[in-house]
């Protein structure tokens, strides 16, 4: 339930929908309510890792997520997925036999198509079929509303800035986690930990 998760959840309500919604995060559930939908809690950990984004999780913990949300995903009419880890693959969470099994005449969005996709089967930009079920896999979606994405972007572009000033110059705050973690290199230092991952200097 994150910004598109949100909204879609805020756009459902509005036309009458009941609406149940999952975030390995437990932050989101405050937020889901908040919305009038109801936050569907399953016997998990939470995976909530710096700065509100999910962490990766484990093949089995993976399972055992799948097969919890498996009886919820038979019983929606319309699901959206919108799941996503920065840098990394798309969290498989719905697999075709969970897809499969859903009332004919389903609808499925999977926001996150082009990072891999939380919906097993699902392809970029095109409609497949799924037993009785359409899938729908997003494909580059801000440039479905370029105006409203050029909108937000430089209004976080001017606020990360605004965020890095001080005094007439630039200086970032590297104990701020937001500068922290947009920043890649800075003094010869490579401070990206995903960064330093790829290149094997992580050391931690």
């Amino acid at each position: 339930a994150g910004v598109a998760g949100l909204q879609a959840i805020a756009t459902a309500r509005r036309l009458g929908a009941k609406v149940r919604a999952y975030d390995v995060r437990a932050a989101s559930a405050e937020e889901v309510r908040s919305l009038g939908a109801e936050f569907v809690e399953l016997e998990l950990p939470t995976l909530e890792g710096a700065g509100g984004y999910a962490r990766e999780m484990t093949e089995e913990r993976s399972r055992l997520q799948r097969a919890l949300l498996a009886p919820h995903v038979a019983d929606a009419d319309v699901l959206i997925t919108t799941a996503a880890v920065p840098g990394r693959t798309a969290p498989l969470l719905v697999t075709t036999d969970m897809v499969a099994g859903m009332r004919p005449d389903s609808v499925v969005v999977d926001l996150a198509a082009e990072s891999g996709g939380n919906v097993e089967g699902a392809k970029p930009g095109e409609e497949v079929t799924i037993g009785g079920a359409t899938v729908w896999g997003g494909a580059n979606v801000p440039s479905q509303l370029p105006a409203q994405a050029s909108h937000l972007y430089s209004t976080n572009v001017v606020n990360l800035v605004l965020l890095m000033h001080s005094d007439g110059a630039i200086a970032p705050d590297f104990d701020d986690e937001i500068i922290a973690g947009c920043c890649v290199t800075h003094a010869g230092e490579v401070r990206h930990a995903p960064t330093r991952e790829l290149l094997g200097e992580d050391k931690s």
